[in-house]
């Protein structure tokens, strides 16, 4: 029988291990089956056996992890148009002060980051997140994983190579991108084109993840001139969404734009600055992946 003490501390690590199986997953209902499943390992725990909470849950939960990449490996999915990680909810608040460790913590969750994290094999991705996002010393990974240190050395190495090499360049100021966000919905809605194409990069990139079940472009637009006019044509008249409003919102460590269709999630806008400029722009409108802001 579970004690209300031992449900008390699974409930204070919650966090932390939804955010290491999200980080895994790139998609939230995933990551919180994980944790559930996590919470059943640990309900059924010998607690003689766990001399270390935290620890012990958060390998449980990286294993967990682990197995539910290589299922999905292993079927092979394909996926209609670009691929984005499902919007995941952030608000580190009041409980990240220091500034460089919620950099840290935001760079590891965003969806530049992601993206180039469903490359890495479920090893390397398991000791790139518990390492580079959480700062797990090398020994405890390898006893999560149960690995020699040098070996967890080298995927760590590897992974963090992959990650840097393939990875957009931007900058992480919230204020700054929450500002050059306002002024892109301005000017969208305005129709301002010359506005639009003023906040935008010449090698700007824009990648809409639809999964095939609603509109947005199959192939990834590039230059300020394509990108700046689609989402002008596209903002047209509302964009065609019926009772249209808009909420700002972070997710994946960054300032974005929920689109409401009356009260239901319709998309999800963010974008990567860099030098002063929006380099990225990412649509979510796969409404599989938007069911979890439904209750905001």
């Amino acid at each position: 029988m579970t004690t209300d003490t031992e449900i008390d501390v699974f409930e204070e690590h919650r966090p932390v291990l939804l955010g290491v199986a999200y980080r895994m997953l790139g998609r939230v209902a995933d990551a919180e089956d994980v944790v559930q499943e996590a919470w059943l390992r640990w309900s059924a725990a010998d607690r003689t056996e766990v001399r270390e909470p935290r620890a012990y849950l958060v390998r449980v939960t990286t294993r967990l992890a682990i197995d539910r990449l290589r299922q999905v490996k292993a079927r092979g999915e394909t996926y209609v148009g670009p691929w984005l990680p499902e919007p995941y909810v952030t608000d580190f608040g009041n409980t990240v002060p220091d500034t460089a460790e919620r950099a840290v913590l935001a760079d590891s969750v965003s969806l530049a980051v992601l993206v180039v994290m469903e490359s890495l094999s479920p090893l390397e991705r398991a000791v790139f997140v518990l390492r580079e996002a959480f700062g797990y010393p090398y020994a405890d990974i390898a006893a999560m994983l149960e690995r020699g240190e040098p070996a967890v050395r080298q995927l760590a190495g590897r992974a963090r190579k992959h990650v840097e090499e393939r990875r957009p360049r931007y900058e992480v100021d919230p204020v700054q991108r929450r500002d050059l966000t306002e002024r892109f919905l301005a000017a969208a809605g305005e129709g301002d084109l010359e506005g639009l194409m003023s906040l935008l990069a010449p090698d700007v990139r824009l990648v809409g993840d639809s999964g095939g079940k609603s509109k947005a472009p199959l192939r990834v637009l590039e230059t300020a001139d394509k990108v700046g006019r689609f989402i002008v044509g596209a903002a047209g008249k509302g964009g065609g969404i019926p009772d249209l409003s808009f909420r700002f919102l972070e997710v994946n460590g960054g300032p974005a734009i929920l689109v409401l269709s009356g009260d239901k999630p319709d998309s999800v806008f963010q974008m990567d600055v860099l030098d002063g400029r929006i380099q990225s722009v990412y649509i979510i409108r796969n409404p599989d992946k938007l069911r979890s802001l439904a209750a905001l």
